[in-house]
């Protein structure tokens, strides 16, 4: 059982002894010192955040516990009830909010949720802000507003059609393009609120759905990562219908990934390089994604004429990189795509849509357009970690191990040689050393992880 605070919210897995998992208690604790840091960050006394979470089975549960948390902080509070987090993005400056609070794990399991905590812009918390956040919950230093100030709750259950609607009405999205195309799409929303949001969106550009998984019960029907080894059904199922792709999204509806009408995976990492590549076929510009990520977006960016930056792994890094270089397009190469356009933060509706334009005015097969990209093979791969490894200590001496090859280190170790690259950092969100490689086919990249693994293994003596 698992407390993890980071970057990325806190994220814990539910039951058991406060401190050491996501209890009520914890729940309680960290609403508090965000409302808390909210009060001082703005220098308000009355303030409204948005609240919206997944569905999974501890949602109610959390979000009953947040929403009378920041009640009894004098906080008004726009309950969005069933939502996905990009929505909650959107509705975050639509509501002239101060902040959210998004209640989900995203790829986690079940027994996993967390608090991804917002800014009065719709983006997700910078490190400083999440490290006072830290600092207030550890002094427990909140005072909870009298009887007469108590916030009030405002429920709003509008905003899956606010947001289809507002990518409707993209600049690069025209719907009677896709819908003269008459698609079939097969959806797996793995139980939770893509199975709501992503069907809608869907139906609204004249796409044929079918179903697989997208009642909102929050019983996961298979790990919900988007990853290949847990995507047999919709694999089989694309073929059966003779669909012309599918579409999988995690819990929260930040990752996109697609099924290529033969059944196989278009591949996570190419979500954003398609996306990317019909962006940039209409707009000229720079792009970023994160050092996890796949080199075939530097590929098609370089094609079109712009720049490709990397950033540090974390959609805060992205965002900010973003911002930084001006880009057009951007993402993490787990399916997430940032349009600035729509916001700063990772949309599968979004992505969609940018898809479906791509695929509309292309012509062809999804299998076929895969193919015209560079062929690059991933590996992801984990360590799970034990109290007494020194993870730290590893990556340096990694890097020292490859001292002679190209390193980066603004997030963990990155080491790059001619024709693969391997990313090794500690896990944001799980109590893990990720090891991602990348390499020309799938038994390179699995060799290279399989390699630099063992080398770990033997620095740790584990």
């Amino acid at each position: 059982m698992t407390l993890i605070k980071s970057i990325s919210g806190i994220r814990g897995t539910i039951g058991g002894a406060p401190a050491q998992n996501l209890t009520p208690v914890d729940a309680v604790k960290f609403a508090a010192a965000y409302g808390s840091w909210l009060k001082e960050y703005t220098g308000k006394d009355k303030l409204t955040v948005v609240i919206g979470r997944d569905a999974r089975l501890s949602g109610e549960m959390i979000q009953n516990l947040v929403v009378a948390t920041l009640v009894g902080l004098g906080i008004d509070v726009v309950d969005l009830g069933l939502s996905t987090t990009p929505t909650v993005e959107i509705a975050v400056p639509l509501e002239k909010a101060e902040g959210g609070i998004i209640l989900t794990a995203s790829h986690n399991p079940k027994q996993w949720n967390a608090l991804k905590l917002l800014n009065e812009r719709g983006e997700f918390l910078d490190a400083k802000q999440g490290a006072r956040i830290l600092e207030l919950a550890a002094a427990e230093d909140f005072s909870f507003a009298e009887v007469d100030a108590l916030g009030t709750i405002t429920d709003k259950d509008n905003y899956f059609d606010i947001h289809v609607d507002q990518v409707l009405e993209l600049s690069l999205v025209a719907p009677e393009v896709i819908r003269k195309k008459k698609f079939k799409v097969v959806v797996d929303g793995v139980n939770s609120t893509g199975g709501i949001a992503i069907p809608k969106l869907l139906r609204k550009l004249g796409v044929e759905v079918v179903e697989l998984y997208c009642d909102p019960t929050g019983h996961f029907p298979h790990n919900p990562e988007p990853l290949k080894e847990h995507l047999g059904d919709i694999c089989a199922k694309v073929v059966e219908e003779k669909a012309d792709f599918g579409i999988v999204v995690d819990p929260d509806v930040d990752r996109l990934a697609f099924i290529s009408n033969d059944g196989e995976m278009f591949g996570e990492e190419y979500t954003l390089v398609a996306c990317a590549d019909y962006v940039l076929s209409k707009v000229k510009g720079d792009t970023v994604s994160n050092l996890s990520s796949s080199r075939a977006l530097r590929d098609i960016t370089q094609k079109h004429g712009g720049n490709y930056t990397a950033a540090a792994v974390g959609e805060v890094n992205v965002v900010a990189k973003m911002k930084a270089t001006n880009a057009v397009i951007g993402g993490e190469g787990n399916g997430g795509i940032i349009y600035p356009e729509s916001h700063y933060g990772r949309d599968a509706l979004v992505g969609t849509a940018l898809f479906l334009m791509l695929l509309s005015e292309r012509g062809g097969t999804v299998a076929a357009l895969r193919a015209s990209y560079p062929g690059y093979f991933m590996s992801k791969k984990k360590i799970t970690l034990t109290p007494e490894l020194d993870v730290d200590s590893i990556l340096s001496e990694m890097e020292g191990r490859y001292k002679e090859e190209e390193i980066s280190t603004i997030d963990g170790v990155k080491i790059d040689f001619p024709n693969s690259w391997v990313h090794l950092r500690k896990s944001n969100t799980e109590p893990i050393i990720r090891v991602y490689t990348e390499a020309e086919s799938q038994p390179e990249a699995d060799s290279l992880a399989d390699k630099i693994i063992a080398e770990i293994q033997e620095v740790a003596e584990i």
